[in-house]
């Protein structure tokens, strides 16, 4: 083991740091980026100002308490690691005079896609197919943050229930998509409903959809899609179960590939944002307070809302790269069984979602496919803005202009 240059003999961070960082009260800093991927130096505000800093090789404990303290933010440019090759795959584009009501109200089925529009549901395959008006009650309309409360779209893995919900608001609805029949209507209450999106998602179980869904700012449940049968009762108030008591407020959900694990995006007081990994097998095998004891995967600062996705059953990417606002563009990789990040690489921008151990990214340009291996970009299709993805067939889906443009991949 040798000496670094901080002074102590530890092991080195493979990282450097201002002088000013290797005492124990160190100031705030920076994280400075070099250009080389997502490698970064820390100086404090002097040196990050100044021509020509000193800077020396950190330490790990040198590093790990000078990041304690790099709340200033970033500087610099990332490296973005670009190998774009042709997308392969198949392109379908199709006439078809429907409109969603907005980016998230489009949902996939087996034999085609189902919108959200201002009469209702409707099918997309070959000829428009009006399944009819869900009809949640009014909410008065409010922007937390820039986030508009309006309506939202999922669809069961075997087409036969959509769930419509408010985002940033209250109320939602499972419809029988056979009948056209509310088998559910959803409410989780009115307390600051307005800071995430409306917690829901579909998973099947072997016996049929069941539905994920808020009760209350700080409660799941899960019923049986069809009957709207609660199969999760329990008591969770602070006064009658202080033990399970959570004080967390649920945000989107996203089943991983198997349906074993729920990620989740929300947020605590002070407020801060924490996804957390929530064992959804071990809740129906008869864990009933699962949901109040879910793996907490980072502490994101005041940020929350941002796109997620699972890379295989394991490994979970969270937009924004850093623990405060505001953050680098990029992804970071967590272990979905712990708190510790796996990896970073900068670039991805956009809602995206994960198929086949890949990141598929909606960016402002056109559409990204990443490989979170390397953190290199791999794809790129220009002006294609996919706003639905299909996780049994991998296909991805944007409805505008009165035309349906699908891409899939091979295999």
């Amino acid at each position: 083991m040798n000496v670094s240059s901080c002074g102590h003999l530890a092991p080195a961070a493979g990282a450097r740091v201002c002088a000013h960082l290797t005492t124990d009260n160190g100031p705030g800093c920076f994280r400075v980026l070099t250009g080389v991927a997502t490698r970064y130096d820390l100086l404090c505000q002097a040196c990050a100002d100044a021509e020509t800093p000193e800077l020396l090789e950190a330490c790990v404990g040198c590093f790990e308490r000078a990041e304690s303290v790099a709340y200033l933010g970033w500087r610099g440019d990332p490296g973005i690691l670009r190998r774009d090759r042709d997308l392969g795959g198949t392109w379908t584009t199709t006439p078809c005079a429907i409109t969603p009501l907005n980016d998230r109200c489009l949902a996939p089925l087996p034999d085609g896609w189902l919108a959200l529009t201002a009469a209702g549901l409707a099918g997309t395959d070959g000829e428009p197919r009006l399944a009819g008006p869900v009809d949640l009650p009014p909410e008065p309309p409010e922007e937390w943050a820039g986030h508009v409360r309006g309506p939202a779209l999922y669809t069961s893995g075997d087409g036969r229930f959509a769930a419509v919900v408010t985002d940033h608001g209250r109320h939602g609805a499972v419809v029988d998509l056979g009948s056209g029949v509310v088998t559910l209507a959803l409410d989780r209450q009115d307390y600051h409903t307005e800071t995430t999106r409306f917690p829901v998602a579909f998973v099947n179980a072997g016996t049929g959809p069941l539905v994920v869904t808020a009760t209350d700012w700080n409660r799941l449940d899960v019923f049986d899609a069809a009957t709207g049968r609660l199969l999760t009762d329990r008591v969770t108030t602070r006064e009658e179960n202080p033990e399970h008591y959570f004080d967390y407020f649920f945000g989107a959900l996203l089943p991983s590939p198997s349906g074993r694990s729920l990620l989740v995006d929300g947020w605590a007081w002070h407020p801060v944002g924490i996804p957390l990994a929530l064992d959804f097998q071990a809740w129906l095998a008869g864990d009933r307070h699962a949901p109040e004891h879910g793996r907490m995967l980072a502490d994101r600062g005041y940020s929350w809302n941002t796109p997620m996705a699972w890379i295989g059953e394991d490994t979970v990417a969270l937009q924004g790269i850093g623990d405060d606002e505001p953050m680098l563009e990029g992804v970071e990789l967590r272990d979905a069984g712990g708190d510790s990040r796996l990896g970073m690489f900068a670039g991805p921008a956009g809602p995206m979602w994960g198929h086949g151990g890949l990141l598929y990214v909606t960016a402002e340009a056109g559409f990204e496919v990443w490989d979170p291996a390397d953190g290199a970009r791999i794809g790129f299709a220009e002006g294609f803005r996919p706003t639905a993805h299909d996780p049994a067939t991998g296909a991805f889906a944007e409805l505008r202009n009165d035309q349906l443009r699908i891409w899939a991949p091979v295999g």
